[in-house]
């Protein structure tokens, strides 16, 4: 079969689905919802930042990420803060509740991802890397 564009988007579309239910259902067993597991990934793995920019990395609208903030707040996991440099802006922060459970949620999910990709070598993971990066970008251009 001839590998054409239209042939690798679907391929790619159903691979990624699988992988996508697999991830919902591993982050809704940690009790956690995806957006919820999100913005905490972003703050472990990037440091504080202002909201808005928490949803461009998460792909929320300013609506939905207010929403998960607030949520994340009332159950003690994050905190917002003045930031230093702008009084006007507001920067969240995980709290030492939210840093334990993200860490450990985090780890567990990154073993979860790895049984469920465990079909490939981590050579063939790290190729495949490499072409849907390249995929990206390109696409990007047009």
């Amino acid at each position: 079969m001839e590998a054409t564009g239209i042939h690798l988007w679907l391929v790619l579309w159903k691979a990624y689905e699988a992988i996508r239910r697999h991830a919902d259902r591993h982050i809704h067993s940690l009790g956690l919802g995806f957006s919820d597991f999100a913005v905490l990934e972003v703050l472990l793995h990037k440091g504080p930042a202002p909201v808005n920019t928490i949803g461009e990395l998460v792909h929320l609208t300013s609506g939905s990420i207010t929403a998960a903030i607030d949520r994340l707040e009332q159950k003690s996991l994050v905190a917002r803060c003045t930031d230093p440099s702008d009084r006007r802006a507001r920067v969240v922060h995980l709290t030492e509740v939210g840093r334990k459970l993200i860490e450990c949620a985090f780890r567990d999910h990154a073993a979860a991802m790895g049984a469920a990709t465990g079909g490939l070598t981590a050579a063939e993971r790290g190729a495949a890397v490499v072409l849907l990066k390249k995929l990206g970008l390109s696409a990007e251009e047009r």
